[in-house]
């Protein structure tokens, strides 16, 4: 059998061939060409905005920019050694430049993120720089007796690098040292991987009570007649048009000491008038309000997924001789993995990121780590660490998402 594509020729002489591949060449140009303003639009307000904010959790340029005299003469430096009169004079320098230039205040406060309590040292030191005279070691040490202790010296050179992973080792409780060696952290101060595994733990426990409670809302709704299935998927989708500020607030008043249920706790019996449930500013009460606020991201693909189900496979399990149980464990319920996967990937990886919801009703053991997140971006303005911890939180994301795509497979997934 031949094959006669390249003899086939069009109506002007062009082969079949060359003259199909340039029709589809000019309908993907099109098709891009349509898509192209949105495309820029994504990459120009959303991906190099983020791609921007993580490069500050391995980069840091203010005090080598700032200091460039000090830095230099610290780059061949141990951390090991004792402190040369080289290092002390250009850091004297250094000093008499940002204090004109009225940047010892940037200086000051990248150091104090290494060195805790070094920012005084650097701006006292700054206003007496000028009148130092040589040898400038003993002159420092006579301003401050902390420029002799040698850890001082550890964290300017650690703050000197341009790329340092420093930030990145403190997002995971490691402190990176001079020498380029990571220690842990002081226990009294390692936080973050403790705030990782309650973020892990609370989204986990509100997508098992998502699912269990949404399962069955979403099997009824897809059971129903179709008048009465729109009658209560609108009671559904009312959540979305309530501010998730007012639904949070809504349960503030809800589930505190003297709210709508422990008063109802105590008209039942189920608690005392003076000894009242604490469901509020805490654990519990963000797991309540993240489960209520996240409850439709789960039974809307769930129902989307049921709703294709053909019910005559549960009649016919049944008129074989199978039970309830068994013609819904053993024929509906594989049918509605994919919503349950979808809907348990969409509730996991909002509540992962949620901050508004444990901020107001949360308290201190109820905090995520998008807390810490949102505390280092508009309070300590540490955009450093909290890029670093945002690329942590994004990496470990993105490793969950690879594992359910080896364990389930991605393809299985379905909205409707």
């Amino acid at each position: 059998m031949t094959d006669t594509s390249n003899t086939l020729v069009a109506a002007d002489g062009t082969p079949l061939r060359r003259k199909l591949a340039r029709a589809l060449f000019r309908s993907r140009v099109r098709a891009f060409g349509l898509v192209l303003p949105l495309l820029a639009f994504v990459i120009a307000a959303f991906i190099i905005p983020i791609v921007v904010l993580l490069w500050q959790s391995v980069y840091d340029p203010r005090y080598a920019e700032l200091m460039p005299n000090s830095t230099a003469a610290m780059a061949d430096w141990d951390a090991k050694s004792a402190i040369t009169e080289e290092m002390a004079a250009a850091m004297v320098a250094d000093l008499i430049v940002v204090r004109k230039d009225k940047t010892i205040g940037k200086v000051a406060t990248r150091i104090n993120r290494e060195i805790s309590g070094a920012r005084s040292t650097f701006t006292i030191t700054a206003r007496a720089a000028a009148k130092m005279k040589p040898p400038y070691l003993e002159a420092l040490i006579a301003n401050d007796a902390l420029w002799a202790d040698p850890e001082l010296w550890r964290g300017v050179k650690i703050a000197s690098k341009w790329l340092n992973p420093g930030y990145i080792a403190n997002a995971l409780d490691f402190k990176y040292e001079a020498d380029g060696s990571f220690s842990r952290t002081d226990p009294e101060r390692a936080i973050h991987v403790m705030l990782f595994l309650r973020t892990l733990e609370i989204s986990f426990t509100v997508t098992v009570l998502c699912l269990l409670l949404g399962y069955p809302v979403a099997y009824l709704l897809s059971t129903l007649p179709a008048r009465s299935s729109n009658l209560l998927l609108i009671l559904v989708l009312l959540p979305f048009w309530t501010s998730l500020l007012v639904r949070t607030t809504a349960w503030i008043a809800m589930l505190q000491s003297q709210g709508v249920m422990n008063d109802l706790f105590v008209v039942f019996g189920i608690a005392a008038e003076d000894d009242r449930f604490s469901l509020i500013y805490n654990k519990t009460g963000t797991l309540i309000s993240m489960t209520h606020i996240l409850m439709p991201f789960m039974i809307l693909p769930l129902y989307s997924v049921m709703k294709t189900i053909p019910p005559s496979y549960v009649r016919a399990a049944k008129s074989m001789g199978a039970t309830n149980w068994t013609s819904f464990w053993r024929v509906y319920f594989p049918q509605s993995v994919p919503g349950i996967g979808a809907g348990a990937l969409l509730v996991f990886i909002l509540a992962i990121g949620y901050y508004i919801t444990p901020a107001l009703v949360g308290g201190q053991d109820g905090q995520m780590i998008s807390n810490i997140i949102d505390f280092h971006m508009r309070r300590s303005l540490n955009w450093n660490l909290a890029a670093a911890l945002g690329l942590v939180l994004l990496v470990f994301v993105m490793f969950l998402f690879w594992v359910y795509d080896r364990l389930v497979g991605i393809d299985n997934m379905k909205l409707g």
